[in-house]
This record gives structure tokens, sequence and C-alpha cells, in this order.
């Protein structure tokens, strides 16, 4: 008996473990999407935000394609995890509405048992009637196990009371969670549709305007080869600067200078260490912005045939906005060329941060930075009122994904 006991125990405990940890799973799922969601929200605020600064100014067909097409893919993600959002109550609702009639149910039986042991209570509630009981008899040992029956029935008469209060308030809780979640989901549902409404809108836009590009394609596309031979002229010099970097600091070190990385001193580890630690958690080189050409090689958004080469990720952000410098480290270079803004290279042990575009610069080469510092002020196209810039991250002339690195990029 004791056995049986023990191992329903056991199994009544291992029961409400997996329930509990089933419940915090779905909560922490809950949360992960309503994060993401709040996220992607806020996104879309900060480019309706910066396209309303530059309402008022003429912008290029591409940088409308870009705009667009990144507004478009946020929106889409938007409507994607709001669903997912959506169908999670869903399962949720059905889970309950489960739930609840199976508590119903458990309630039903649980009364009318609790009922017939009233009434047999009632029956046998005569004193006399009890110590009869006991005296009837055979034994002593008889008659102290009528006395524990007497003891475990007035128990569980208790118990199964206890239990019906229990059930009822967890009917009454689940209940109330239910009509939570139906109102939740509704909210979510019409806040999709408004989405949707929005996404819509975008891609007729950029319907008629990829119409008005297709008409003369081949201009288009020489500015979008033009515009590519710029960005390659641009990383070129950077990737010089950074090698003739590398080969002083093996110079400097007594290693060969043909080595392709930094000979760190060991304050340098440790600051590249630091580095590495915060892959993922970097702060944003700017307050206010949002990527509008992603890492990589991509086909361009006019012309599919044609493809585009990144080696970091452009950011559009608000007119004279500070660029940050996203780590401790050392300026090692100004890049200036002709018909080009000027950018900064910054040394992170053996990582290199750059930030091209810029209009100003509040640094000089040799300056040590700090997380956050500004380092210059976004240039500001005067004839279109665009203000981006490139951010690019590498590990001695290695460009790498900053999307990786930068918080939520």
């Amino acid at each position: 008996m004791n056995y049986k006991t023990s191992a329903y125990k056991l199994l009544f405990i291992l029961a409400l473990t997996l329930s509990s940890t089933l419940v915090l799973a779905q909560s922490n799922k809950q949360k992960e999407l309503e994060t993401r969601r709040q996220e992607l929200r806020r996104e879309i605020q900060k480019i309706n935000q910066l396209r309303a600064e530059n309402k008022s100014k003429e912008k290029s067909e591409l940088s409308l394609i870009e705009g667009y097409n990144y507004k478009i893919n946020v929106l889409d993600n938007l409507i994607k995890v709001t669903n997912q959002q959506a169908n999670y109550l869903t399962r949720q609702i059905n889970s309950n509405q489960k739930k609840i009639t199976d508590l119903r149910d458990e309630l039903k039986v649980l009364k009318e048992d609790y009922a017939a042991m009233i009434v047999k209570s009632y029956k046998s509630k005569n004193q006399q009637s009890r110590i009869m009981f006991l005296l009837s008899s055979n034994n002593f040992k008889q008659a102290y196990k009528r006395l524990q029956y007497m003891k475990q029935y007035a128990d569980h008469q208790k118990q199964q009371g206890e239990t019906i209060k229990l059930k009822t308030v967890e009917l009454q809780e689940t209940n109330t969670k239910l009509l939570a979640q139906q109102e939740e989901k509704k909210k979510l549902i019409a806040e999709n549709k408004e989405v949707q409404r929005s996404l819509e809108a975008e891609r007729k836009q950029h319907h008629e305007l990829m119409k008005t590009i297709k008409s003369n394609l081949s201009l288009y596309a020489s500015q979008i080869k033009k515009k590519q031979q710029e960005v390659d002229r641009i990383d070129a010099e950077i990737d010089r600067i950074i090698k003739a970097a590398i080969a002083k600091s093996n110079k400097k070190a007594g290693k060969p200078t043909t080595s392709s990385s930094f000979a760190l001193t060991a304050e340098e580890k440790v600051l590249a260490a630091s580095f590495v630690s915060n892959r993922g958690k970097l702060p944003w080189p700017v307050a206010r912005g949002y990527v509008i050409e992603r890492f990589g090689k991509q086909p361009s958004p006019i012309d599919k045939s044609i493809v585009v080469v990144r080696n970091g990720v452009k950011i559009a952000t608000e007119k004279g906005a500070d660029i940050r410098a996203v780590f401790n480290g050392e300026v090692i270079g100004i890049g200036t060329m002709k018909n080009i803004n000027p950018f900064v290279i910054i040394k992170h042990g053996n990582y290199i941060t750059t930030y091209t575009g810029l209009g100003k610069v509040y640094v000089k080469t040799g300056d040590k930075v700090s997380t956050k510092q500004k380092i210059g002020q976004v240039f500001t196209n005067p004839s279109n009122g665009e203000s981006n810039f490139r951010f690019l991250i590498s590990k001695g002339a290695s460009v790498e994904n900053p999307a990786s690195w930068i918080y939520k990029m």
C-alpha cells in the first residue's frame, strides 16, 4: 500500500513539473513574439519619422526603391510575427476551452460525490450510532480499524470540500484568462489588418516607381554600376589603410610585415577579447537609424541581373546625426579621397570598425576613443536631403557582417 501511495505521489509531482515547464515555455514564447513585434513596430515608426523629416526633398529613384524595399520587408516581418502570435493564442484558447470543459466535468463528479458523502454523514451523524458501530466490533483490532476508517472518512470529506473550492477557483481563473486571450487575439487581428493595408500601399507605390524605372532601365543600371565602382574605390582605400596599420604593428613587434593579422600587445589582446565578448551586444553607431543596404552579395533592387557587393551596411538616419564609436579603441586612419566624404577607421585590438560618409570628423589619427563617443557627423546630401552612411566591421583585413555584432541590427 505504501509503495502504491509513493508511486502515485511521484507521478503527481512529475505531472506537475512537466505542466509547469510547459506553461513556462509557452509564457517565454509569448514574450519572445511580443518583444519581436514591438521591435518591428518601433522600426516602422522610425522609418516613418525619418521619411517625414525629409519629405520636402526630391529623392532619387534608386533611394526611393531602397526605402520601399526595406519598409516592405519590415512590414512583411511584422505581419508574419503577428500571425504567429495570433496562431499561438488560438492554440492556447483551444487548450483553455478544453481545460474549462474538463474542469466543469470534474467539478460535477466531485460535487455529486461530495453530496453523497454529506447525505451519508447526515444519516450516520448520530453519536450513539457511531459508538454502537465501534462497540459492535468483534475485537479491539477491529474497533481500532473502524475508528481509523471514521477518521479517514471525515478527512476525505474535508479534503473533497477543499478540492471543490480549488477547482472552482481554477475554473474562474481559466475563464478570465480565456476572455483576456480572446480580447488580445481580436486586437492582434485588427492591428494586422491595418499593417496589411499599409503594406499594400507601399507595394503599390513600389510597383508604380518600378514601371517608371523599367521604361529607362539602361540609365538606372548605369547609375548602379557607377555607385558600385565608388563603393569599391572607398573599400580599396580602407583595405590599404588597414593593411598599412597591420604592417606597422608587426614591424614594431619585430615580426614579418607581410603578416595578415595585427601583432597585439597584452593590452590590445584584452581589448580584442572584450570586443569579441560583446558580439551581438555592441551599440548602434548612431542613435536613430535603420539599415537600407545589407551586407554581402545581393541582386540590385532595380535590375536583378546586376549583383551588388557590400562589405558593410548602409544606415539611414536623421540630418545632423552624430556618428558614434561602437567600442573602445584607437583611431588608426581618417580617409580623405577626391569627391568622397571622409571616413574614420578605429582599431579594437585585432578588430576594425569603419564609418564612411561623414560630413564632419571630430577625431584625428592616434586618438583613443570610448564606446558611444561622437567621432563625427553624418553627411546630408543637399539635393535630396538623404542622410546615410556606411558601417563596416573586419577582423584584420577580413570583412564581417555587422549584423552579427550590433545589437538587434
